[in-house]
C-alpha cells in the first residue's frame, strides 16, 4: 500500500495529521506501517530478519537499565541521519538508517522510523514501509554523539506488472524519515537506486549502534 506524500514544502504540514503514538500498533500491511504514517513503539508483524552489521566505532548507546535518568525523546532537531549500505545478495538489497545524537544531552528512542522516498524535486517516490519484529521496540537511550540503527531491506527485482527493462520504480535522490513518537522529519540522502515490489522497504526497530 503506498501513500502520496507532498512535496518537501508540505511534509511540514503534513506533521500536524502524522502526530505519533506510543501505543495500539497496527499491522504492516495497514496505514500505521507506511511510509511516514505514525511510526509507533510495537511491532506487529514479522517478516524475516535482516541480520544487523558490525556495530559502529562511534561512542555506543546504553538502554535504560544502565543509562540513569530518564531522557527526552529523540527529535529531527537534535539528530542527524544517514542510510550506510551493508550486504547485498541475490537481488536483495540490505542497509542500516543510523541516526547520531548531536544534541547536548542524552535522549531517547523506542520503535520505529517512519520514512518515504523522495526525487530530486521533494516530490514523493512509491514506499511501502513495513515493520519487522526481529529486533522489536526497545528503549534505547543515546548520550551526545552516540548512535542507534535501523535495519532496512529491499529488493531491486522487478516485481508484477513493474517492467523489466527499464527501472522498476521512480529513482529516489532523498528520504524524509521521522523518529519514534514524533512528527518532523529528517532527510536523508539516498544513493541505493530504486526500490522494487512497489517501493517495500522492510525496517526493524532502532537498536543502540
Amino acid at each position: 500500500m503506498r501513500r502520496p506524500l507532498a512535496a518537501t514544502a508540505a511534509v511540514g504540514a503534513l506533521a500536524v495529521v502524522l502526530s505519533a503514538c506510543g501505543g495500539g500498533a497496527r499491522p504492516a500491511a495497514n496505514e500505521s506501517s507506511i511510509g511516514l504514517a505514525p511510526p509507533s513503539s510495537d511491532a506487529t508483524t514479522s517478516v524475516a530478519p535482516v541480520p544487523p552489521s558490525s556495530p559502529a566505532t562511534q561512542p555506543s548507546a546504553t538502554d535504560q537499565a544502565t543509562a540513569g535518568p530518564a531522557s527526552n525523546r529523540c527529535t529531527a532537531a537534535v539528530l542527524a541521519g544517514e542510510v550506510r549500505p551493508a550486504d547485498a545478495a541475490a537481488g536483495n538489497r540490505y542497509a542500516k538508517l543510523v541516526v547520531t545524537n548531536n544534541g547536548t544531552t542524552p535522549c531517547t528512542l523506542n520503535g520505529y522510523s517512519g520514512l518515504q522516498l523522495l526525487d530530486a524535486a521533494g516530490q514523493p517516490v512509491p514506499t511501502d514501509l513495513e515493520r519487522e519484529a526481529d529486533p522489536g521496540p526497545s528503549r534505547v537511550v543515546l548520550p551526545p554523539k552516540a548512535q542507534a540503527a535501523a535495519n532496512l531491506h529491499w529488493t531491486v527485482v522487478a516485481t508484477g506488472d513493474e517492467p523489466v527493462e527499464r527501472p522498476c520504480e521512480p529513482e529516489a535522490a532523498r528520504a524524509a524519515a521521522i523518529p519514534p513518537d514524533e512528527t518532523q522529519p529528517m532527510t536523508l540522502d539516498w544513493h541505493f537506486g530504486p526500490v522494487c515490489a512497489g517501493g517495500r522497504i522492510v525496517i526493524s526497530a532502532f537498536y543502540a549502534a
